[in-house]
């Protein structure tokens, strides 16, 4: 009996190991959360509903067909990417709901892309992304703070803050425009804020500020804010605020006949939506003339590389979807994604994303013009911006014909003109780093 009971727990042990290395061998020797043998799952959160949406609802289907594209020619070694989209409406506390939501029920590897100055802040303080390990790659805001690492240590820029820009355009209106009575529309938010302190850094005094309060803005407001530029005879008026503020300012104002030299914000610059503000496809005809700032080349601009690369992408991947600055800012977005994954090895994990972005990121090809500022110390993207007049179509074209870039930081650092040369297009858009 005793040897028969031996016996049997002989056999017992030896299915009991089979068993345990079959499981073993059926967990990836290098596991980590949303990565797969197959697959790497990754976060968005967007508005693709609300008052925000237009235009913005563009920037992640955009991103999504880019890595469909990625996927039908062999994805990242191997590993299909997987885009969730989840709906914000441009709402702080349903970003906050959406983050945790992809973290902890849908399990992505890392959030990319999330739209929103107050959303992005909104969800750093309550998720706690960066206790959490998780990263926020390349947000769809240019918020000054998130490109310090010690304050958001897994979320990086793309954008050049609003700070850069508003230095940018107080260097331009020196050179060019120095005499004229110059006003400004901010959003009165941390978008603004970041402005306003570009420009006073950048030594601009204006002659009239007008605020408006996120969501306010419409034809009786639009009313007042002209009232207020021509009463100051402003004859320069930058406006910087959302597509649907500076839509509905150019249309106020061109139909009480005020014609002041426009200066459009590159964030409320986008053709899709001041036509969608105004209901009108003509709209752009308000633009023209106008002066804009810009990092990367004019979806319109058939010559640049990328522009053409991605339209031929958004053709075949994200059919219906006209081509636009948005579709561009979401392929972008998805290139450099595809190349920090690249980076991140064979099998990435958190820890490792991060480290190759501060490593190696600022080789990472980009459609902008700037130099990228990624390192160990600096979560910082793009860099600069450059100038160009829009067309009765709302095409920017530049000024010079050369980009030239004004490049700078978000604090005192000088505005400094440069003509930097980009990395070449990585072959049918592909990456190989």
């Amino acid at each position: 009996m005793i040897g028969s009971k031996r016996k049997g727990l002989g056999v017992i042990t030896t299915a009991a190991i089979a068993t345990s290395a079959l499981l073993i061998s059926a967990i990836p020797a290098h596991a980590e959360v949303g990565v797969s043998s197959s697959e790497i799952k990754l976060g968005i959160t967007v508005p693709q509903t609300g008052p925000a949406a237009t235009g913005y609802n563009k920037v992640a289907p955009a991103m999504k067909a880019y890595f469909a594209y990625v996927n039908a020619n062999g994805g990242v070694n191997g590993r299909k990417i997987n885009l969730i989209i989840k709906d914000d409406k441009y709402i702080p506390q349903e970003a906050i709901n959406m983050t945790n939501e992809l973290i902890l029920k849908d399990k992505v590897m890392a959030i990319v892309g999330a739209l929103g100055t107050a959303n992005n802040l909104a969800v750093a303080s309550k998720v706690q992304i960066a206790s959490r390990g998780v990263p926020s790659l390349f947000v769809n805001t240019g918020y000054s703070g998130f490109a310090d690492k010690k304050k958001f240590p897994t979320t990086f820029a793309l954008f050049p803050s609003y700070a850069m820009e508003a230095k940018a355009i107080a260097a331009y209106l020196k050179e060019n425009l120095p005499t004229a009575k110059t006003c400004v529309l901010l959003q009165n938010d941390d978008f603004g804020a970041d402005a306003a302190a570009g420009f006073k850094t950048g030594g601009v005094t204006f002659t009239e500020t007008v605020k408006y309060v996120s969501g306010t803005q419409s034809s009786a407001t639009g009313q007042t804010w002209i009232g207020k530029f021509a009463t100051a005879k402003c004859e320069v008026v930058v406006l910087f605020g959302v597509g649907t503020a500076n839509a509905i300012a150019l249309g106020v104002a061109a139909a009480g006949g005020y014609k002041p030299q426009w200066i459009l914000g590159s964030v409320g610059s986008d053709v899709t939506t001041i036509k969608a503000t105004l209901n009108n496809p003509q709209a752009t005809a308000l633009m023209n003339g106008a002066i804009g700032a810009s990092w990367a080349p004019d979806s319109a601009d058939l010559t640049d590389e990328y522009a053409k690369q991605f339209r031929e992408i958004n053709t075949t991947y994200n059919a219906g979807a006209v081509f636009d600055n948005n579709v561009m800012v979401g392929m972008s977005e998805g290139l450099l994604i595809v190349q920090a994954l690249r980076a991140a090895g064979t099998n990435p994990t958190r820890k490792s994303l991060i480290a190759a972005i501060e490593k190696k990121g600022s080789t990472f090809a980009s459609a902008g013009y700037s130099a990228l500022g990624y390192s160990a110390t600096s979560h910082v993207g793009q860099t600069g911006f450059w100038f160009g007049k829009y067309n009765l179509a709302g095409e920017l074209k530049s000024v010079d014909g050369k980009y030239t870039m004004y490049t700078t930081d978000s604090a005192a650092g000088p505005v400094v003109k440069t003509e930097q040369k980009r990395l070449p297009m990585p072959a049918k858009g592909l990456p190989s780093n």
